[in-house]
């Protein structure tokens, strides 16, 4: 009897538990459902399309991963793109409450966001071009609080390589090196 009433009981609070998780995810709309024109490059976008890209493309990598200065390598095939460049689309900056929080210096061949304030976690986006195509991004991102700082390199040059360079260092744990390059085979 007891055992029966506290499964009802949990069923209950996990129905409400997700009913409150998906009102609440609900009253944060992406800035392309409010309407708003996007005042930077797009890059969860960007990178969504060459993640799909890249599948369709269905080449090897040649990744190297290095950690703490041990070194791996090998030949591997990616097959979810989108969660391999996280780390890239994961810095877009078009967040409604961001839109004035970044400089723009715009060249012919050389876009630049540049973070206003030390709390935002990208500093620097740097997006070159050649006949208005992408040629390279190169992100840089930065968190640190009491507990742990965070510093992250990232290149992405389209059909080619891309490269992710991080340090962390963890209170009471240390630190952390890591770089990762993956080579796009032909």
């Amino acid at each position: 009897m007891y055992w029966c009433r506290s499964k009802i009981i949990y069923r209950a609070v996990l129905i409400v538990s997700i009913l409150f998780a998906g009102a609440f995810s609900a009253c944060k709309p992406e800035i392309k459902e409010t309407g708003d024109t996007l005042k930077y490059v797009d890059l969860k976008a960007y990178f969504k399309d060459n993640s799909a890209h890249l599948t369709v493309l269905n080449k090897s990598v040649y990744k190297t991963v290095t950690h703490n200065g041990v070194t791996e390598s090998k030949k591997v095939h990616i097959d979810n793109w989108e969660r391999e460049l996280s780390l890239f689309s994961e810095s877009d900056i078009n967040k409604p409450a961001w839109k004035d929080s970044y400089f723009i210096q715009n060249t012919v061949n050389t876009l630049v966001y540049k973070a206003k304030y030390p709390e935002l976690q990208t500093r620097e986006i740097i997006i070159n071009k050649e006949n208005n195509k992408i040629k390279r991004i190169t992100i840089v991102n930065h968190t640190q609080n009491i507990l742990y700082e965070t510093r992250e390199k990232l290149i992405y040059i389209p059909d080619s390589m891309y490269n992710i360079e991080k340090m962390q260092h963890v209170k009471l744990l240390g630190s952390n090196k890591y770089d990762i390059t993956g080579i796009l085979n032909q």
